[in-house]
């Protein structure tokens, strides 16, 4: 979390590459054997960073600027709440559910990156030993949502302290959602799982049955493409 701006090996920031795209790749490639072994549950660790998140359109990769927790990470976050609810729709009807969660603020490593003075971070760690949960306890979201009967058949929610809670408008952005899928889609290499949209004549474009949005940027040329069989 809010590390540094580096790379991944593929060439991508790293927040959005292993906070997303990643997760994003091997759902996909999983998603076969999710439906062949229905009933599934899929579940997606986000935080409720994603309040402080948009998703950058224009620098996804934040390559003209880099502000590394209410920029990438927090982006990052929301596009794990934009995937679940996008691939929710995509899953309607097939024995597969997908819900996302907030753990809590959890007593780990996670801010390793803190870059504060010394002392300050020295009275951070003693103040987590008494506010922060255990990672068992931020564990109890994600087993709820993985385990629960209640649950079965609930998709496309978003829990923290094994609640379900509603989402800020930009985390219910359908056009966001599609957009996000469309570009995630040509940055890991995988074939359209949705025809893409078409352009008129004016110049503008209409999308899928799912929604609108503009088209993305293609993949580098270095990075390798995984083809999927998505029949």
């Amino acid at each position: 979390m809010a590390c540094p701006r580096s790379l991944t090996a593929d060439g991508y920031e790293q927040q959005l590459g292993v906070n997303h795209l990643g997760h994003f790749l091997l759902t996909n490639l999983l998603l076969d054997r999710l439906k062949q072994a229905k009933p599934s549950r899929i579940v997606v660790v986000s935080s409720a960073a994603y309040l402080f998140g948009r998703i950058n359109r224009e620098d996804i990769m934040s390559e003209r600027k880099y502000s590394k927790f209410f920029g990438a990470y927090s982006q990052s976050k929301l596009a794990n709440i934009l995937f679940t609810r996008k691939l929710s729709a995509l899953l309607h009807d097939t024995g597969v559910t997908v819900n996302c969660c907030h753990p809590g603020v959890v007593r780990t490593e996670l801010n390793r990156h803190f870059a504060g003075p010394a002392w300050l971070k020295s009275a951070l760690q003693v103040v987590s030993l008494y506010f922060f949960k255990s990672p068992k306890a931020g564990a109890q979201t994600t087993l709820r949502l993985a385990l629960d009967p209640s649950l079965e058949g609930s998709s496309g929610g978003y829990y923290s302290d094994s609640m379900r809670f509603p989402l800020f408008p930009w985390a219910r952005n359908t056009d966001t959602a599609d957009w996000l899928w469309r570009e995630s889609e040509k940055l890991v290499g995988l074939p359209p799982i949705e025809p893409p949209p078409v352009q008129n004549g004016n110049g503008s474009t209409t999308g899928s049955a799912n929604g609108n949005g503009s088209t993305g940027t293609a993949p580098a040329d270095t990075v390798d493409t995984v083809v999927v069989n998505r029949s």
